[in-house]
This record gives C-alpha cells, structure tokens and sequence, in this order.
C-alpha cells in the first residue's frame, strides 16, 4: 500500500462495498444532528443579528425584538409542516429541485438549485465564522486570525464527512445534544430566577445606552421600518437547513419519510423553543448589542462614549444566568455554542454533496459529482463544497455581519418555488384521485403548502427589498453564474449523446487497410518492444519513421537498424527546425490524406519511471505527439510502455494493491 493511499486509509477509513449501503443509514437520533444542526445552531445567531440591526434605530428598536422572534417562530413553524408534507409526497430526495423540477419545469428547478447551492456554502461559511467569534469569549488569542481557524475547521470538517454520513452523525450526536440540552436548561434557569425567586438578572450591557451612527436620536417612520424589516430578515437565517432533510431522505433508515418528518417535527419544535426563550430572557436581562463598523456605540453612565462591541447574546446570557449561581455552566454554555455553531455546517455537507449528486444524475453539473467514494459518500461534492466555502470565508474574512447580508435569499428561493410546486403537484393528483380519505389527506396538505407558498414568498420579497443593497445581489449574482453553469454543462452533454448516438445511417464500414507506423528515434529496447507489438496487431503495412534532427545521429540510427535486420523499412524525415513533433504529425497527415479510407495506427515508445522527477526528464515528446494526434481523425495512438528499474518498487507496490483489491 501507499504512502498516499495509508494517509487515506487513516483519515477517512476502510473502504465501504456498495452492497454494505445499509449500514450508512441513520436512525432518528443521528438523523437529528446530522440534518438539524444547522436549523438548531441558528438560534446562536440569528438573535445577535437581529439585535445588531435593531441597534441601528437607537434604544428604542430594541423593543420590537420580541416581535420580531416571534414572526420568525411563526415562519419556521409554517415551513416545517410544509416540508413534512414534501418528504411524503418526494421519498427519494432531492426536496425542492425535484419539486420545482417536476411541476414547475426545468428552469425553475435549475433557479432552485443553483440557489440551494450557493445557500449551501454560504452555510458553512457563516456557521464556522460565527462559531470562531463565539470561540474567542473562551480563547481570546483568536483575535485577529479568525478567517485562517475557520479555514482550519473547515478542513477539520471535510475530513470527518469524508469517513461517511453514519460516522459524522456519531461524531456531532454529543455536541449537538450538549447544546440542545444546555440552551433550554439555560432558558429554563434564567425564567426561574427572574419569575419565580425573583431576583434581578441584568447583562453586561443593560446599563449602556445604544446610541445610533450618526449621533440623532431614535429613529421613527419609514427608516425604522426599513431596519425593522433587515432585522426580521436576518433572523430567518433561523430558517437555513430545513431543506436539507428533504434533500436527505434516503439517508435515513426504514420508514425513511416517516422518519424524515419526525425528525423534521422535533427540529421545528426545539428551534422555536430555543429562538423564543433566547429573545425573550434577552429582553428580561437587557441585552443590548451593536456592530462598531455601523458607526454605532454605547454610552456608560458615566458618559463615556465606548465602540467595542460586547460578547454575543448568548455569552452574555450565559454570564448572566450561570455567574453566580453555577459558574460552570457558563463553560460549557458557551462550548457548546463554539461547538454546534461549527457543527451546523455539517447540515451543508450532507446537504451539498447529495444535492449535487442528484444534479450530476441529471446532467447538469459533471458526472463524477454523482458517484459515492470509498466510504459511500459524495467525496467529490464534499471537496467542492469545502473549496468554496474557504475562499469565501478569506475573502469576507470570517466576518458573520457582513456574510449573513448575503445568506438566506437563496433558501427562501427555493422555499417560495419548492410550495408553489407542491400546491401544484396536489392539485395534479386531486384531479386523479377518488378515494375520498385520501382526497382528505391532500386537500389539507394543499392548504399547508398555499399558506407555505405566500408566507415564503411574501419573506423572500422582504428579505429582497432589505437586504439587496447590503449585499444580498452578490448572491443573486453567484446563482446566476450557478444557473448559468448548470444549464451550460447539460447543453454539452446532451450534444455529446446526441454526437456520439447510433443511428441507421451511423458508419459501421471497416477501414479499408490498416498503416502502422513507429516512431523510432533510437534503436533500443523500447523500439525493439514497440516494433513486435506492432508486428503482433498484423497491420496492412508497417513503416517506422526517425525525424533528423542531428545527421551523425541519423547516421548511427541507420547503421543500426541495418544491422539489427528488422524487416521492417526505417523512413528519415527532414527537419530543417530540429524539432520532432511538427514533421512527424505532418508525415501522418499526408499519410491520411493519401488514403482517407485507411487507418493509420501510431505506436510510440514510452518509458515508465518510478519518480516523479524521472517523468519531466523523459516522455515529454512523447506526450505532445500523442496529444496532438488525439484530434486527428481517422488515426489510432497506442503508448507501448517500456519500464525501467526505477519502477520496480512502484509496479510491486500496484501489484500489491491490485491483490489486496481481489481479496476484498
């Protein structure tokens, strides 16, 4: 085995057998973390942006925080039952494509996915960045190399999906329950204290006045408006990983929609529970927060004008509620928070690849990406989905205000579509149905998914309208170029089917003779092989051909092939520029063109070495010979290896490997 090859086998495992599927299929307890971290982490986040925005219309835009949790509660409810009505009706996957797809037309799924897409990404990218501002309450060196950890993280990330969807669910099943069960003690605790025993819970940043960029003071009317509506915007980041349990259906195990929309049931119950309690205790205990690059500050009471921004809403929470009742809790608050905020990407990477296989299956984005890898799992769509997420977290370097601008305008796209097709995919089996329970059944999914459909549509024109200047074009820009690529990738392969078809009218002739030709620059072993495998393929006729390049060589070269006695005539061309390839291509031009009904076969000897550094010293004509011949038509290439000692360690460490292969 390989140095490489071991290194592989380390970091992602031993090799899976397709028919070994099955045991990568996830039970409801793995499913949750696997799928929901993303929806579930949000609730670490989408409060600080809410909060952040609201900061922008002075003291009083932090009153309508609550209002404001509540509308994105009651659209995350919405589109949960909305999706649960979308894994029955869509078990094998592929959520809002295959919807849009199927009763919206090809377009419309190639807008849905290239949105999901780019949505993707960005989820990786804003989740890692925003764990790494929440690691620095724990790890204040992390200050100014935010974007290279979360690179590091990424990659962390990469590594462990590549060992397969089962080991990555087991992997974040214990973080993500952690966080889960110690956000709602966290809520449960700070409600009881302030309620129940009474006492005074205040933040670090209740006593410190929010003061607006430009100085003025609240701001009323049509700007506050305005930032009401970026604000609701941004908490719908809340909404970010629902899809891609419809996306993941057949990950999970028998029932799998069953399954599915159990799981997706306890997301939406957990993730309202968590988003509501957090707002709520932040408005109990005066959290206030802001973003200095805005311009926006806090005055003390003192009078003092301060510009650093305070630790995140749950750090603030966490100190708060644990200090000094049980210091400890705020640890691990605060742990968990880094920790399923890193984790939340993982939904993306389970989502991405899958996606992505389903598009490939399709023809809309390369073949390779549709192929499980040796651990059975979308290898190639998980690398891809990890180099676009690192280039974009250097180029906004890490920062969670400035990448949540471009976040979520995708995923509303595909909820809006995504309803709009289920509404017609139940309309098209109401007109066929007649059992009338069954009627029962989807005229009240049709319903769910009406009111599914205007409240995505009607979030995604507000999330348009306020965050388009923000930054939210460059989204729409990225999946423009996506739909654009996809849609590129699909009218060439569909001309290469169309090229490469078999009709009555396909030539199936014989050519009529076939001219082999070697090329021979040294009379040596490796044409002495080149010359009896040629010899072997019983040509019509066989020439090689030297290309002058030196005239004493030239001169060797026949003296030796006379005396060797090969049978076979040596043909000297002239090269009056002392180059190879140029005269020889031309040499098998004419060759063609005299007899266009031929077929010229070419065999070129070639070494095979055993390093790396052999390779640029030796084939290099060999090469460009052999890839300009490629686009002649009517001309065969066949490379006859020649090997040299060099390989020998490499040719038993292949045969090696090819034994170990048979045996599995």
């Amino acid at each position: 085995m390989s140095v490489l090859s071991g290194v592989k086998r380390l970091l992602v495992g031993r090799r899976l057998a397709s028919n070994q599927m099955g045991e990568t299929l996830l039970p409801k307890r793995l499913a949750l973390p696997v799928f929901a971290s993303d929806a579930l982490s949000s609730v670490a986040y989408a409060p600080d942006e809410i909060l952040i925005t609201l900061s922008l219309a002075g003291m009083a835009g932090f009153m309508f925080s609550w209002p404001i949790g509540l509308m994105v509660g009651i659209v995350v409810a919405v589109v949960v039952m909305s999706y649960r009505q979308t894994v029955y009706a869509y078990p094998n996957g592929g959520g809002d494509y295959e919807v849009a797809k199927e009763n919206l037309g090809r377009h419309a799924g190639l807008t849905v996915a290239s949105a999901l897409l780019v949505d993707y990404v960005l989820t990786v990218a804003v989740s890692v960045s925003s764990g790494v501002i929440n690691a620095k309450a724990m790890f204040p060196f992390l200050e100014g190399h935010e974007a290279w950890t979360a690179v590091g993280v990424i990659v962390l990330l990469t590594i462990v999906n590549l060992r397969g969807v089962r080991d990555s669910g087991g992997a974040f099943a214990i973080p993500t329950y952690v966080f889960m069960i110690s956000m709602l003690l966290m809520i449960f605790i700070g409600l009881f204290r302030i309620f129940v025993l009474g006492h005074e819970l205040l933040s670090e940043t209740a006593n410190l006045e929010v003061v607006r960029p430009d100085g003025s003071g609240d701001l009323v009317g049509w700007a506050l408006i305005a930032i009401l509506a970026r604000a609701f915007s941004s908490g719908c980041a809340a909404l970010t990983g629902v899809e891609a349990i419809s996306n993941g259906v057949p990950a999970f195990k028998p029932p799998k929609s069953r399954n599915a929309s159990t799981v997706l049931g306890a997301l939406g119950l957990i993730a309202i529970t968590m988003l509501l309690g957090i707002i709520a205790l932040a408005n109990l205990t005066k959290v206030h927060l802001i973003d200095e690059l805005t311009g926006t500050h806090y005055i003390n009471e003192a009078g003092e004008t301060i510009h650093t921004a305070a630790t995140t809403v749950v750090g603030q929470l966490a100190a708060v509620v644990f200090s000094d009742w049980f210091q400890p809790g705020f640890y691990i608050m605060v742990a968990a928070t880094m920790l399923i905020l890193f984790l939340a990407a993982n939904t993306a990477f389970n989502g991405f690849p899958a996606l992505a296989s389903i598009l490939a299956r399709d023809s809309y984005l390369p073949v390779q990406l549709h192929t499980r890898g040796d651990r059975l799992a979308f290898s190639n769509g998980i690398l891809m989905l990890s180099v676009a997420a690192i280039v974009l977290v250097l180029a906004f370097n890490a920062s969670v205000t400035a990448l949540i601008q471009l976040y979520v305008v995708g995923v509303f796209i595909s909820f809006t579509l995504g309803q709009i097709g289920m509404v017609r995919h139940w309309t098209g089996t109401l007109r066929t149905e007649r059992d009338p329970a069954v009627r029962r059944r989807q005229q009240r999914s049709r319903v769910i998914n009406i009111v599914g459909a205007t409240m995505t549509g009607v979030v995604l024109i507000v999330v348009l309208i306020s965050k388009f200047t923000h930054g939210a074009y460059l989204a729409l820009v990225a999946m423009g170029l996506m739909y654009v690529l996809m849609l590129g990738i699909s009218n060439h392969y569909r001309a290469v089917a169309e090229e490469v078809k078999l009709t009555p009218e396909s030539d199936r002739a014989l050519p009529s003779r076939v001219r082999a030709v070697i090329l021979a620059q040294n009379v040596n072993l490796p044409a002495i092989k080149a010359i009896a495998f040629a010899r072997a393929t019983r040509p019509t006729t066989l020439t090689a051909v030297c290309v002058a390049i030196d005239d004493d060589q030239v001169e060797t070269i026949l003296d030796e092939w006379e005396a060797e006695d090969f049978g076979i005539p040596l043909k000297v061309i002239a090269s009056p520029y002392r180059e190879v390839t140029g005269p020889f291509l031309k040499f098998v031009s004419q060759l063609r063109t005299e007899n266009p009904r031929d077929v010229v076969s070419v065999f070129i000897p070639e070494y095979v070495v055993g390093h790396w550094w052999e390779q640029v010293l030796h084939n290099q004509t060999a090469l460009m010979i052999r890839t300009r011949l490629h686009f002649m038509q009517g001309v065969m290439v066949t490379s006859v290896p020649y090997q040299l000692e060099s390989s020998d360690r490499r040719r038993d460490r292949a045969r090696t490997l090819t034994e170990n292969q048979v045996r599995r």
